[in-house]
């Protein structure tokens, strides 16, 4: 329907248009393919309550039909190609070997990041949706202690496949408090009439604050300036409809944003190079500033705090202090008074390495850990860390032997090895390419909780000239 029609009936009926009506009354008066229009007005100028829930519902399904239509357009689905939890005494494999939920890692800013993909639903018939919420609380109760950020890609959402608005009032009511206060952002990717609707819907239950957490992404492209974006599992259907949608932008596709091309690091850079580069201009010290100062700094003030590590601090402090450090200008931890400042600082310095502090090439014997017996598994692990090159042998048995004692306040603190392996498995090992799927994310954690757990045995062997301790 072009614009020419929408302004005549806008023109006619523009008093009519903005009085509370009721749906039938709409279908019954408008012109076809009105009905959507008008009760997106009504619901923007009136209070939920003068529209009904019914209405809003049907409306949803009309939204969500078009939403189909234009996938008809888009072609067949393509079968997932990664991310699949193949591990079927997995307590929920009927559900994650789907590949629906996802943990990629850690945003910019060092929060979990954790991906809920809608083509990736199967038909209602196929998914019990009970079992899928119990899935979704059995996935973020690994990390929701922690701050962390939610990604929904909305493409893909049928009428074949979507969970119930029933099974949506029931999911946001059984997340208690701690799910909602430490989700920081959440990310809705390619958002259609039909998310507006929905949220209509839930705006009675929904409280402000955590509404100002919604964030709407209509490009993938937006999403690099606040995530990893190599590090996301997106589905194929995802990123085709991506390409669709940009290219069918007025004048041509919106201008990508793209990271810039790579600048000489600064001769003071701490973040984002090498170790080697950072030993080299830092008078041969074996551990890099920012790992020694942020240590020195914890171990001091911070190894009785609650949640440490899990919790996330201010992004533009952050990078004020990010900037300081490759300037080559002192850090003083004290003047912030957030012993979550050093403790974020130092998981962003370790996540930022081009390479891992523990090289690429121990990624796949790791994932080969759950093959091995457990009472088996600290020697493995022990072999595989004595096999480091011995740079970065000695900077990881600094770190893991202050993370060693920082599990052995954890009657006050907390942080056990296996909380802490939740947070620097994925900022000690990851793969060359692509990023790490959810069922890639359990070996890498158990490896971490044992060179943590287990520190003396593993790292105790290995004693190169150089080696410094916490």
């Amino acid at each position: 329907m072009n614009m020419n029609v929408y302004n005549k009936v806008f023109t006619e009926h523009a008093h009519w248009l903005v009085q509370p009506r009721s749906l039938e009354e709409v279908q019954r008066l408008l012109p076809v393919g009105f009905t959507s229009v008008f009760l997106l007005l009504q619901t923007d100028r009136h209070p939920p309550e003068m529209t009904s829930t019914s209405d809003l519902e049907q409306l949803a399904e009309i939204e969500l039909q078009k939403d189909e239509e234009e996938m008809v357009t888009d072609g067949p689905s393509a079968p997932p190609s990664r991310g699949l939890s193949a591990d079927v005494s997995h307590p929920y494999y009927d559900v994650a070997r789907h590949g629906i939920i996802q943990v990629s890692g850690d945003d910019n800013y060092g929060r979990k990041l954790i991906i809920f993909s809608s083509c990736c639903l199967p038909p209602s018939h196929q998914l019990n949706h009970r079992r899928l919420l119990e899935y979704l609380k059995f996935t973020l109760d690994q990390y929701v202690e922690m701050d962390y950020i939610l990604v929904y890609f909305h493409y893909g959402l049928r009428s074949s496949n979507k969970p119930s608005l029933k099974w949506l009032r029931e999911a946001y009511n059984e997340f208690d408090r701690k799910y909602k206060k430490n989700l920081k952002t959440l990310y809705v990717v390619h958002p259609t009439n039909f998310i507006r609707i929905v949220w209509n819907i839930f705006k009675p239950l929904i409280s402000h604050k955590f509404g100002k957490k919604l964030t709407y992404v209509n490009y993938l492209a937006e999403l690099r300036d606040h995530l990893n974006y190599e590090q996301l599992i997106i589905p194929p259907d995802v990123l085709r409809h991506d390409e669709k949608l940009r290219a069918a932008q007025k004048g041509g596709p919106p201008p990508s944003v793209k990271t810039p091309p790579p600048r000489p690091p600064l001769p003071s850079q701490q973040f984002g190079v090498s170790l080697q580069y950072i030993r080299e201009r830092n008078r041969e010290a074996i551990i890099p500033p920012v790992l020694r100062q942020t240590v020195s700094y914890l171990k001091q003030k911070g190894l009785r705090t609650e949640g440490i590590f899990r919790r996330s601090a201010r992004v533009q402090l952050i990078k004020d202090v990010q900037k300081l450090y490759n300037l080559g200008k002192p850090v003083n931890f004290e003047q912030y008074d957030d012993v979550h400042v050093p403790a974020v600082i130092l998981k962003t310095f370790l996540r930022e390495l081009p390479e891992p502090l523990l090289t690429f090439r121990v990624y796949n014997q790791v994932q080969e850990l759950l093959n091995v017996e457990s009472s088996l598994r600290a020697t493995r692990c022990k072999q595989i860390v004595e096999s480091l090159p011995e740079h970065n042998f000695i900077v990881a048995k600094y770190l893991l032997c202050f993370l060693h004692m920082v599990s052995q306040e954890s009657i006050v603190n907390k942080m056990s090895p296996s909380n802490l392996s939740c947070v620097f498995g994925v900022n000690l090992v990851w793969p060359r390419h692509g990023s790490i799927s959810l069922g890639a994310l359990t070996p890498i954690n158990i490896f971490t909780e044992i060179l943590i757990e287990h520190f003396d045995t593993v790292f105790g062997s290995r004693c190169p000239p150089g080696q410094v301790t916490p």
